[in-house]
């Protein structure tokens, strides 16, 4: 097919180690746990890099492990520059830098610099009185009172972790409210003290000094918020509380802040840098923090695809039917903005906060899983950014079953979802069994359950005298890595979901230039399950073909295009010989096929 006026190639002057690397997301307490405390440490992270060195991965990034209360699971932190004794010592973290760097792969840490905990001794002191010298490091104000006389916060804007509640929290010793948009644990930094901004730089200083190679910038667009405080429009109706991201999401300084940061502490460093940015929609916006020419990010993590089952403009716990006519516009505008405004995508599917993608996009059940998981890394692995692959999706982890009980859930959003629906429906039994089931589809719990290692008890994952913080899901003794490590081929023709993974990652390297650099193009966009895109550069040229239901189709829209070759697929591969290679293309349930064109 000829190429188009689109073609824009990226030329091998902006080759950039970080566009062709692969980031794998650890999140600590659930990947491996050494000491038989139940929880995840430093030493298991270093005990498992040669496994993700062989499955391909080149930068390592670790969910916060800074000293913590753990009230939102570190997320909330005491202090930037020490470790929680949960993970172990910054000696462990000192040891894991040089076997990392040992092995050519690069250590990325997790900056949370819009809050921090309300231990953290920056609170401690901006609390202990209205006098303080660092009362302003902090967001304070002073109640409002209703007609009746009662104490109102100062705003109606909801806590992003528990919509039901006020994102102000009362301090009753200096008689003000705090806002803490995320739980009353977590106080929001204020971004318009310089001092604050300085302390911030010292942080990222402390650690790139110390041998990491960059940050994921948790919720890095909310450190600058608008400064009138006033109240959101009333979107949801059944809540008291109202999502406020119009006034607190890409602040009026954010731009400023980020290129301070670039200006002052990343630019002295060869970093990766990606910024977890909710609630951005407006390309522009995007490109002012990812642009070549802009000196703020390399990269943020874009929400479209994993809002894609969320009612718009509502909150996360709700429930959406998509089909692949959505995940395609999501996919092509994101490729195409890069693309063409010389940006640059981050690509994953799973996250911590996220539940497990095999669950989301395919059927999780035992009789599609796996081609569902190898479907979901042979269109990641063939679409252009930095490629993100979270822990336990190599093996095709999925979610918990829905058999287990509210008390299973630990994580702080989903003990605040449940509430909600008590509060509002109480004895509803209805209303009980459907906040069950989107906990089950969309909880963060999914994603935080131990790494199934092996099928020995708890899934390898603590010693089997030890009891997990959280529970290992009830799969694991036929879904572990050692299984398919052991066996890379259960199947004549096919590959575990692991082999599937490591083979992709690897061709992905082998053609960089067209699955990293190359342009793009959505197929038949108004197909209502089949996803399909050609990749292309200067050298060659492939498509992807993707089945995104349980149901067979025939796929007709090659057009003018012409295999020369199906070169994978999450089927029997011995059969890709025999598939056509022009016309239409016959998809079985969840198949996915690559084809190099002529």
């Amino acid at each position: 097919m000829a190429t188009s006026k689109k073609d824009l190639y990226v030329g091998t002057d902006k080759h950039r180690w970080w566009k062709e690397a692969v980031v794998y997301q650890v999140y600590p307490a659930s990947f491996l746990d050494t000491n038989g405390d139940g929880w995840g440490d430093v030493p298991g992270i270093t005990q498992k890099l040669d496994y993700l060195k062989d499955l391909g991965v080149d930068v390592i990034w670790i969910s916060p492990i800074y000293k913590s209360p753990q009230a939102d699971m570190g997320y909330d932190i005491a202090d930037y520059e020490d470790i929680d004794p949960s993970y172990g010592t910054l000696e462990d973290v000192d040891n894991l830098i040089k076997e990392i760097k040992k092995r050519g792969m690069k250590l990325v840490m997790d900056l949370v610099v819009n809050h921090t905990s309300e231990e953290h001794a920056w609170f401690l002191d901006s609390r202990s009185s209205k006098e303080s010298s660092k009362r302003d490091w902090y967001i304070w104000k002073p109640a409002k009172y209703d007609a009746d006389g009662n104490r109102q916060p100062p705003n109606n804007w909801a806590q992003i972790l528990g919509e039901a509640n006020s994102a102000w929290t009362w301090d009753e010793k200096t008689q003000e409210y705090y806002f803490s948009l995320f739980t009353p644990e977590q106080p929001d930094l204020n971004w318009e003290n310089t001092a604050v901004q300085n302390a911030v730089h010292d942080v990222l200083r402390f650690w790139l000094d110390r041998g990491v190679s960059g940050f994921r910038m948790d919720v890095i667009n909310l450190i600058s918020k608008v400064q009138t405080f006033a109240d959101a429009e009333i979107i949801v109706k059944d809540n008291k509380y109202q999502p406020g991201d119009k006034f607190y999401a890409n602040g009026p300084r954010l731009h400023e802040f980020l290129k301070e940061i670039n200006r002052k502490v990343l630019s002295k460093y060869d970093t990766l840098t990606v910024g977890e940015m909710p609630f951005v929609r407006d390309e522009d916006e995007i490109i002012q923090v990812v642009g070549a020419q802009n000196e703020e990010l390399n990269m943020i993590f874009s929400f479209d695809l994993v809002d894609i089952d969320n009612v718009p403009g509502d909150f996360k716990y709700t429930l959406h039917p998509w089909d692949a006519r959505d995940l395609k516009r999501v996919v092509s505008r994101l490729q195409r903005l890069m693309l063409e405004r010389d940006g640059w995508n981050s690509l994953f599917v799973e996250n911590h906060d996220q539940p497990r993608s095999v669950s989301r996009y395919t059927d999780d059940s035992d009789e599609w899983r796996e081609y569902g998981a190898k479907l979901l890394s042979l269109m990641q692995t063939t679409l252009a950014g930095t490629l993100y692959v979270y822990q336990g999706e190599e093996i095709g982890m999925r979610n918990v079953p829905e058999s287990w009980g509210p008390e299973e859930y630990k994580d702080i959003e989903s003990i605040n979802f449940l509430k909600k629906y008590r509060d509002l429906y109480p004895g509803d039994e209805e209303k009980q069994a459907l906040a069950r089931k989107i906990m089950q589809r969309k909880s963060r719990d999914n994603a935080r359950t131990p790494v199934q290692w092996t099928s020995d008890a708890h899934g390898g994952f603590t010693s089997p005298s030890s009891k997990p913080w959280m529970r290992v899901n009830d799969d694991y003794k036929s879904i572990n890595a050692a299984a398919q490590l052991a066996d890379p081929n259960p199947s004549p023709g096919t590959l575990s979901v692991h082999a599937f993974w490591k083979r992709a990652l690897a061709n992905r390297k082998q053609n960089k230039d067209v699955f990293v650099y190359g342009d793009f193009e959505v197929l038949d966009p108004e197909d209502k399950k089949v996803v399909a895109y050609r990749r292309w550069s200067e050298k060659s040229s492939f498509i992807t073909v993707l089945n995104l239901s349980g149901e067979k189709v025939a796929w007709e829209k090659l057009g003018d295009l012409k295999v020369k070759k199906w070169v994978a697929g999450n089927y029997d591969e011995r059969e890709l010989e025999q598939r056509a290679l022009g016309g239409k293309v016959e998809l079985r349930p969840w198949e996915g096929v690559l084809g190099m064109l002529e």
